[in-house]
């Protein structure tokens, strides 16, 4: 199981407010492998967002489906540093029409 495998599966998640998905959004900030465990370290756009456990949750079960080999799947919601539009892929930019 690698970094790229997890991420892989966390693209697999969207914002259903946003609608692109938790990687490409630059909300998913580290993924930590010891084993056949893995630790999510992730941000939401807002502090005020209401899905936060709707998507920690989506994004434990896309790495366990992706991943069977996964035995546990932690996501810890994290607020530094703050997420900010700088942070998105130039895909999620030009998804939602943010392309320069």
């Amino acid at each position: 199981m690698t970094d790229e495998q997890v991420f892989g599966a966390l693209r697999e998640v969207v914002d259903p407010e946003i609608g692109a998905n938790i990687v490409d959004l630059g909300l998913v900030y580290n993924v930590d492998i010891r084993g056949n465990d893995v630790r999510i370290a992730m941000t939401m756009t807002t502090r005020a967002c209401p899905l936060h456990e709707y998507i920690s949750e989506t994004a434990r079960a896309a790495v366990r489906r992706c991943l069977p080999e996964a035995e546990r799947v932690d996501v810890e919601i994290v607020w530094e540093p703050p997420w900010s539009p700088a942070m998105m892929s130039a895909e999620a930019k030009r998804q939602l029409g943010w392309s320069s």
